[in-house]
């Protein structure tokens, strides 16, 4: 079993949501399981797909988590951005200092 030492975040528009499962599903590999919640991206890096984000000021966002290897992170993030080349994905890769599970 691999030592889960990073967490992997992505934040990406909800019309990407499809592919970038689909990439992770193709590489259980790399990323055996995520977390994916619906959010609010704000300020001057975001692009706004309807007139009711450009209203509000606020672009829909889907935040992925994946607790992983960080070699895996660094592979998967690169594997990400040649298929998917595109500013409108931002993500960051933090340190985990301890990951299980209560049973």
């Amino acid at each position: 079993m691999k030592h889960a030492d990073c967490c992997l975040t992505i934040v990406f528009p909800v019309a990407l949501e499809g592919n970038i499962i689909d990439h992770l599903l193709e590489h259980p590999e790399l990323a055996s399981g995520f977390t994916t919640v619906e959010v609010e991206g704000h300020g001057k890096g975001s692009v706004y797909r309807s007139a009711n984000e450009q209203v509000r000021g606020r672009a829909q966002r889907v935040k992925m988590e994946i607790v992983m290897e960080r070699n895996d992170a660094q592979a998967l993030v690169a594997h990400l951005k040649e298929s998917l080349p595109t500013s409108e994905v931002a993500y960051w890769i933090a340190p985990i200092y301890e990951f299980g599970r209560f049973a």
